[in-house]
């Protein structure tokens, strides 16, 4: 099977690019700079250089294509990359594509939480538009909201392994009581490879892990895995809000209003799909973070 994919050189992408070719199909991915994450040694892509915005790199992208899996997305607009721009732009050039080249499979990541109502962040007003867009397509559709995706790839948990390291203290935001339930990056690779053989897997499905934990445990787990737990001191929202809306106008800050929102929010998932749809045994937590985080699993990268 051919299966064309945006959004390799992101941290979920290389992990599905690598599992859809483990599991010996063909992938066509289409990447800006195919140098700027390589697969590892022994893997074979092809590389289709381009943008979702170039027709012609879309059509070859999709050319034969049997399944097309949509992974682009951004967390914080940057110049021309707005919300908009990519998430409803993007997603409908995509599927005005593999409208026009007969592919028949739609496979596309969105997020706990997107919906287009007042009061929600630009990015899940976003997503929930482009989810829309592919649910109208007529095309076999499988759109995915994961929980936050637990792996050696993910910044915002590296950074707080590093905190616990270099800190006497970690902060947390608030009473830290909003719920999260991390999923594993093996077992979100292996869901979305199913639904991108499998047409009968047609419909919206939320992904999370087996542990629901509040932020707080969220953290202290982190702690525990990088081998350096240490105390938790917790900043009220009303200086975090402060502190976020300030980040707003900074390029790359560590976090924006919305993102704080988001957080807030929490990423629970109470109609998890990994194992009543899937059929997945899915990865603690705690044991995902000590593959990475851990001393064992420093260097390594995914175990």
């Amino acid at each position: 099977m051919l299966v064309a994919l945006t959004g390799a050189t992101g941290f979920v992408g290389r992990h599905i690019a690598t599992l859809l070719l483990k599991r010996g199909h063909r992938v066509r991915a289409l990447v800006r700079d195919p140098g700027r994450a390589p697969l590892p040694a022994g893997t074979t892509l092809e590389w289709i250089r381009g943008a979702l915005a170039d027709r012609g790199a879309l059509q070859a992208l999709l050319a034969g294509a049997d399944a097309v899996v949509h992974l682009v997305g951004i967390i914080a607009e940057r110049g021309t990359a707005t919300f908009a721009a990519v998430h409803v732009d993007g997603t409908r050039s995509l599927v005005e594509a593999a409208q026009a080249e007969g592919v028949r499979r739609f496979v596309y990541m969105s997020a706990v939480g997107a919906r287009d109502e007042v009061g929600a962040t630009l990015y899940h007003r976003t997503k929930a538009r482009a989810e829309a867009i592919v649910r109208a397509s007529g095309l076999a559709a499988a759109v995915f909201r994961p929980s936050i995706i637990s792996g050696p790839e993910n910044v915002p948990i590296r950074l707080l392994a590093r905190l616990h390291r270099l800190l006497p203290a970690v902060p947390v935001f608030g009473d830290g009581s909003f719920p999260t339930q991390p999923v594993w990056i093996g077992d979100v690779a292996l869901a979305f490879a199913l639904a991108a053989e499998r047409p009968a897997f047609t419909g919206d499905y939320e992904l999370g892990g087996p542990d629901r934990l509040t932020y707080v445990e969220f953290v202290r787990a982190i702690g525990r895995a990088s081998g350096q737990p240490r105390p938790l001191v917790h900043v009220p929202l009303s200086l975090m809000r402060v502190a976020a809306r300030a980040c707003d106008v900074v390029p790359g800050a560590p976090i924006t209003s919305d993102q704080l929102q988001m957080l807030v929010e929490g990423s629970a998932t109470p109609a998890n799909a990994i194992t009543s749809v899937f059929g997945l045994a899915p990865l603690p937590f705690e044991a995902g973070l000590r593959r990475y985080l851990g001393e064992a699993g420093r260097g390594k990268g995914e175990g």
